[in-house]
């Protein structure tokens, strides 16, 4: 005679129901310490110029370099060479948005576009971000560009199309937009970061300059230690 299959009574739902949050709260962590693992790892490694050397050869920053924060009582500047298809970018950019407002008081946050060769929309990507800056919305396109990396990153199918669609979201002048895309001077704007940063060593992304010196702190601890010393100096 075959055996009963096995009953689920209401305390074994409940069971699995736990266990099914619990096992979602796992996942969670393990991608937040997969994220941080990443961007302190991009960090960490040694691409030419050691840290803590003051560059020369290249302007850290420009006056109309984009601020991402500005902070009223300035006492340190931290600038970050970024490429909006970059992974490990994807991951600093909640650390860098934790920074700024922990230390807006004295921080001000810069940052400059390195697009690199390896990622076929991230030109593209920088494109859009500098149509949206002309429109005094920088940080709005800086902000969706990560958020919704997954959705438009890694693909050789030009995203253009998809970058529009968010510039109509922000509620752009898309006459506007569509003609700062069109002018060859928003690459030329974007070129002069790409080479300020060629020029400063910087070979991957996210690479942070702050006071005019690379840093490549291991830990975010390492990372607040940096910060909190320029702004006592």
């Amino acid at each position: 005679m075959p055996t009963p299959a096995p009953t689920t009574t209401p305390d074994t739902k409940k069971g699995l129901s736990l266990q099914n949050r619990i096992v979602i709260g796992l996942l969670a962590a393990v991608a937040l310490v997969i994220g941080l693992v990443i961007l302190f790892n991009a960090l960490g490694e040694d691409k030419g110029q050691a840290a803590g050397t003051t560059t020369t050869a290249g302007e850290v920053v420009r006056e109309d370099s984009h601020r991402l924060s500005q902070a009223p009582d300035e006492k340190a500047v931290l600038v970050e060479f970024l490429d909006f298809e970059c992974e490990a970018c994807l991951a600093a950019y909640p650390v860098v948005e934790d920074l700024s407002e922990e230390y807006g008081e004295n921080l001000t946050v810069v940052s400059r576009y390195f697009p690199l060769p390896g990622h076929p929309n991230s030109e593209t990507a920088a494109a859009a971000v500098e149509a949206a800056a002309q429109q005094d919305k920088f940080k709005d396109m800086h902000a969706v560009m990560y958020e919704k990396q997954t959705e438009w990153s890694h693909t050789n199918e030009d995203r253009s199309p998809v970058f529009r669609g968010y510039a109509e979201d922000l509620g752009l002048d898309m006459a506007a937009y569509d003609a700062a895309i069109a002018d060859p001077a928003t690459m030329e704007r974007i070129n002069i970061d790409k080479n300020d940063g060629m020029a400063l060593n910087v070979e991957g992304t996210p690479t942070f300059f702050l006071d005019g010196e690379k840093i490549q702190p291991a830990t975010l601890e390492e990372f607040r230690g940096l910060i909190e010393t320029a702004i006592a100096d």
